[in-house]
């Protein structure tokens, strides 16, 4: 079953009275060709209205201001979405025809070939990227899938080794990370060999008996904030890529965002007025329409709130498994 009812609740809890809370929701999914948005509803609680509009790179931005004096803010976005069957983005543009367009798509796409706060163009990354082309056949596609099954077999993902303000050189060095890590070291890769590549977050339905052999991550990624790429094809089209669980993106996977990186994309992004710290939760749950005995199931997790932040600290960010 490929509609799925999904409730993503942020909550923040300070540990004292804050006032002017200014944030940003980035928790729409998106609706095109590939994936349809039935229905969508932002509430917040202390009750507040949200303004819509759409931002350079086309996401919905939702925001909610709370002026009054609050303790505690909850942020909850339900929405029923529709994954549709794509096809296949199939290229056979060379890696030499690339080179010579270089000019042409760094002009077109600089935003996504340019380095960015959590994917600068680091020096190790050029190790990574000649043993992906070495293994590749020589065509940009295979290339791209090359990369993401190196980083796949290369990298572990170990659950807290990063945190949500890690860049690559942070999982460069640990040989570690989340799927946002996984998600920004295909990015650098990409790019660092000139081709477009962009951030995709969004969610991955749980369905584990698809993939028998798959780490812990489709468990951990499934049931929170996902993340994964998706790579320009000249002659074709966006082509996306898994990294974490080193498998197809398919219509387990919901997308919400494109970004440059995680910057761009952040569920709930704000700053508040106070000298309190936060303590931050997040619940995701994810029910399939119907199964296929036409029961109702639901999938669902619980973010321990963190300790509270130092008072200097005013940013409020939920991070990607």
């Amino acid at each position: 079953m490929n509609r799925y009812h999904l409730l993503h609740v942020t909550e923040f809890v300070y540990d004292g009275p804050v006032t002017e809370s200014y944030n940003e929701v980035r928790l729409r999914p998106m609706h095109d060709d590939n994936q349809s948005c039935l229905s969508f509803r932002l509430t917040t609680q202390p009750a507040s209205p949200a303004f819509s509009y759409r931002d350079s790179l086309g996401n919905w931005v939702h925001q909610i201001n709370i002026l009054p004096v609050h303790n505690r803010l909850r942020v909850q976005a339900e929405s029923v979405v529709l994954t549709h069957d794509t096809s296949t983005v199939t290229s056979w543009m060379s890696l030499s025809e690339l080179d010579q367009r270089f000019e042409e798509l760094h002009e077109e796409f600089y935003d996504m070939l340019a380095p960015s706060r959590y994917v600068p163009h680091l020096p190790d990354l050029q190790s990574l990227l000649a043993l992906a082309e070495s293994r590749c056949d020589g065509t940009i596609a295979g290339f791209v899938q090359s990369a993401s099954s190196m980083i796949y077999a290369r990298f572990q993902y170990v659950k807290g080794a990063t945190h949500v303000n890690s860049s690559i050189s942070d999982s460069l060095r640990l040989g570690a990370g989340v799927c946002q890590d996984f998600a920004h070291l295909l990015l650098g890769v990409l790019r660092k060999r000139g081709i477009p590549a962009r951030y995709v977050s969004g969610y991955l339905v749980p369905h584990n008996k698809d993939y028998p052999v798959a780490k812990q991550e489709e468990v951990i990624g499934g049931q929170a904030s996902h993340a994964w790429a998706e790579a320009y094809l000249p002659d074709s089209d966006w082509m996306p890529l898994d990294p974490t669980l080193g498998k197809p993106v398919g219509m387990r996977h919901v997308r919400v965002a494109y970004g440059r990186d995680y910057s761009d994309v952040a569920p709930v992004r704000g700053v508040y007025k106070g000298h309190a710290g936060q303590r931050l939760s997040v619940d995701v749950r994810l029910r399939p329409a119907l199964d296929e005995a036409g029961n109702e199931t639901l999938s669902e997790t619980a973010a321990i709130p963190a300790e509270p932040e130092p008072a200097e600290a005013r940013a409020q960010q939920g991070g990607q498994q």
